[in-house]
């Protein structure tokens, strides 16, 4: 009688098989979905650095003092659901020492609200959803994910423009290893704003309507090369008023050569990318590759025992044959004594 495989032989064969169809899946299914911006989120960045500002007190621009900027992003969790878009609301203040700490935002020096509305899988913007506001680009406060060694167009809220940064190689920030960009951005007329003609050397005329310039002495962004999250950043603002058509600063409103992220904000910002790179990781490398592995040892086992039962089977198959006597043929181990009375 012929037997079927053992149990253990197509258990072993059925978890091979799943593991290996899992493996892609995971890979190629489950991983790029993982890839979205997260709408729950909650974060504040300190930057500190020294630099001068227009003390309105004293109606003068001091300098050498200590600066602080201060970003709130919170995310629109209802908004965001129902649009299928992520929609960050962000709050940026700048601050000497002696606002610090504000109580009202509109206490500081500077006081920025914006929404922030992006498509969750490739960060582009999204103009919708009460965006404010509109900009473009590939990168404001992350990058996409999956970052390239490439220049990417960043978006300069106050230019009110990208900001093209260039590729530098990479940097690593509190022991953890991101991908480094640089960048500039030349004096830039922006806007006007009415002042006292005295800001502007033009003390005979009360009120004029001053140009207002921009720049940035330097740029630098480290990023997760995974997730895009931002892990350092460090950036040089000079905003300055001018007489109208000059071509000469009259009134420093601020400047700083550098204002970066704080070590606390530089841990807290990489301990997220670790975890959020290190879940993608094991989602869309460490996984597969296991299932890879572990699937063709199970199946392979499950294809050795099945085969060996098989030539099992066959060996005690043909011993019973020989060992069958024909129909009508004695038994050559039945003694003919034993079954049939002698005649003798």
């Amino acid at each position: 009688m012929r037997r079927t495989a053992s149990p253990l032989s197509l258990i072993l064969l059925g978890l091979g098989a799943f593991l290996l169809v899992l493996a892609p899946m995971l890979a190629w299914y489950v991983e790029p979905r993982a890839k979205r911006t997260p709408v729950d989120i909650d974060v504040v960045t300190v930057f500190k650095g020294k630099g001068s500002y227009f003390d309105t007190e004293k109606v003068k621009t001091v300098h050498d003092k200590d600066l602080t900027i201060t970003r709130q992003v919170r995310g629109d969790v209802e908004d965001s659901e129902d649009s299928g878009r992520a929609i960050w609301d962000v709050s940026t203040s700048v601050d000497p020492d002696k606002s610090l700490p504000a109580a009202d935002p509109h206490d500081s020096l500077q006081w920025t609200l914006e929404r922030w509305v992006t498509d969750r899988k490739t960060n582009a913007p999204v103009h919708c959803c009460g965006e404010e506001p509109y900009f473009e680009g590939e990168a404001y406060l992350k990058f996409p994910f999956d970052l390239e060694k490439r220049s990417y167009r960043w978006w300069d809220g106050t230019l009110g423009a990208t900001v093209p940064l260039t590729y530098r190689g990479t940097k690593k920030i509190q022991g953890y290893e991101g991908y480094r960009f640089t960048g500039s951005v030349k004096a830039t007329k922006t806007g006007t704003r009415q002042v006292p003609g005295l800001m502007v050397g033009q003390p005979r005329k009360s009120q004029v309507m001053a140009d207002e310039y921009y720049a940035n002495h330097a740029i630098e962004l480290v990023a997760d090369q995974r997730t895009g999250r931002i892990i350092y950043a460090a950036i040089g603002p000079r905003k300055t008023l001018r007489a109208p058509g000059s071509s000469k600063d009259s009134t420093v409103l601020l400047d700083s050569e550098r204002i970066a992220f704080t070590p606390a904000t530089q841990k807290a910002q990489v301990k997220l990318a670790d975890d959020d790179s290190s879940r993608l990781k094991l989602v869309g490398q460490t996984l597969p590759l296991v299932a890879v592995i572990l699937g063709a040892a199970l199946a392979v086992a499950g294809i050795v025992l099945v085969l060996r039962g098989r030539n099992d089977d066959g060996a005690n198959g043909r011993g019973r044959d020989d060992e069958s006597a024909e129909p009508g043929s004695p038994n050559p181990d039945t003694s003919p004594t034993a079954l049939q009375p002698t005649t003798m």
